[in-house]
């Protein structure tokens, strides 16, 4: 099996090359290097079976390949907010350039969606029928709509042309090799109170969030890949539900950190609440996360802990 990996310098994606290679897949990782980071996928690269291919998605590309993962996007807030038509741009010519490939090859193809398709949502938890609460024209709809825009090509695609997709809606995901300065609440959270700094909260901290240990949501990858029941949209993350204050608490707790809880004021659209249904992904995957938060935030510390001791990542006292 020859698979590209689009985004596959990425948190989500070298964690996705790994897998497929150790499947004794053949690995295209296609990057470009915006959010992906080198690091992560340099111990893969003395492996006959992997290639790195400098690109940018939203230019055409041709590739011979059985299989294709759609992971190229910013994020996180801060860095899909950086160059907002860049990250719609990505999203859905991205989207068309990956999905003509898998026509023209007549490839499987999985588009790494998001629970921001969403919004704020007024049904909890959410399931995959409910089409969302999303602000159009709002800071975040460059990366929610965008999305929202992939998953309708995707679904075109299928029923137009009959290429072979699959589509994930992602919720909070967290584990190493994320990036320490995305502004995601865990990175967020761990490397503040590795530093000793106070601990940022926006809001009062009641709002929820489900997250999910990238190995769990990795299985899941590969398991709507292989089943034929259903092209999606499959909700995957973890439907353990915690407040942010509640998470911080744990942060400071594992980290044995001294530091303080400060609030901000909340910013414009941000979701108060967000668990996913998994009926589907019960039903068609035989899926549901098995490792606790506690345990993954401790493999997350400890990533950050090693990046602090190579000097990538300056930390306080704290990180001793």
């Amino acid at each position: 099996m020859r698979t590209l990996v689009t985004g596959g310098a990425g948190f989500l994606g070298s964690h996705l090359c790994e897998r497929l290679l150790s499947e004794g897949h053949e690995v295209i990782c296609l990057d470009n290097f915006f959010t992906g980071r080198k690091a992560n996928v340099l111990h893969l690269e003395k492996n006959p079976r992997f290639e790195i291919m400098r690109h940018d998605v939203t230019d055409p590309f041709k590739v011979e390949v059985d299989w294709i993962f759609n992971l190229a996007c910013p994020a996180s807030p801060i860095h899909y907010q950086y160059n907002p038509i860049k990250t719609v741009k990505t999203s859905v010519v991205g989207a068309i350039n990956c999905l003509g490939l898998a026509k023209r090859v007549k490839a499987r193809i999985f588009q790494a969606s998001t629970s921001e398709v969403y919004g704020d949502p007024t049904e909890h938890p959410q399931r995959e029928t409910y089409r969302g609460n999303v602000n159009p024209i709002g800071p975040r709809a460059c990366y929610d709509e965008g999305k929202r825009c992939a998953e309708t090509l995707f679904f075109d695609y299928h029923r137009e042309n009959g290429v072979d997709v699959r589509v994930a809606r992602i919720f909070n995901t967290y584990g190493p090799r994320m990036l320490e300065d995305d502004g995601r609440v865990v990175s967020n959270f761990i490397i503040q109170a590795l530093r000793g700094e106070a601990i940022t909260i926006y809001g009062k901290g009641e709002q929820t969030r489900s997250f999910c240990y990238v190995d769990d949501l990795i299985e899941a990858f590969m398991r709507l890949m292989k089943q034929e029941e259903t092209v999606g949209p499959v909700n995957l993350g973890n439907p353990s539900e915690f407040t942010i204050l509640e998470l911080a608490e744990k942060v400071i707790e594992l980290t044995g950190s001294g530091s303080k809880i400060a609030f901000r004021p909340l910013p414009a659209d941000d979701p108060l609440q967000r668990q996913p249904d998994l009926a589907l992904a019960k039903k068609y995957l035989g899926w549901v996360p098995v490792i606790p938060l506690d345990e993954g935030l401790r493999q997350t510390i400890a990533f950050f802990r090693e990046l602090a001791k190579a000097g990538r990542v300056q930390t306080g006292a704290s990180d001793s």
